[in-house]
């Protein structure tokens, strides 16, 4: 008699997730987050910025009709599944809004 062993599926760890600021705003559902971090060079101990440019998702961001997102903004974005051959980060939260 065989019997049917119940292998346990992996839970999936939680996405990726940075700060960031909206640097552009001037495509639909798209904007891109620079996000910007500190780190000692590793042969020399220099401390340099860094800064890499995400394109993110926002869904209900339609740039000329409908701007939900500025330039200047304060964002959380995710990892998620690629959505384009640019784009695998959401837009989760607007952390803080430019005046």
């Amino acid at each position: 008699m065989a019997e049917t062993m119940e292998v346990p599926t992996p839970k999936r760890a939680r996405p990726r997730t940075r700060v960031g600021i909206v640097t552009s705003n001037k495509m639909q559902k798209t904007v891109v987050v620079t996000v910007t971090r500190r780190a000692a060079h590793p042969q020399y101990g220099k401390v340099l910025n860094l800064r890499v440019k995400y394109k993110a998702h926002v869904e209900d961001h339609d740039f000329p009709k409908n701007v939900t997102v500025n330039e200047g903004d304060k964002v959380l974005i995710g990892q998620t599944r690629p959505l384009s051959k640019d784009k695998c980060w959401k837009v989760l939260k607007v952390l803080e809004r430019v005046k």
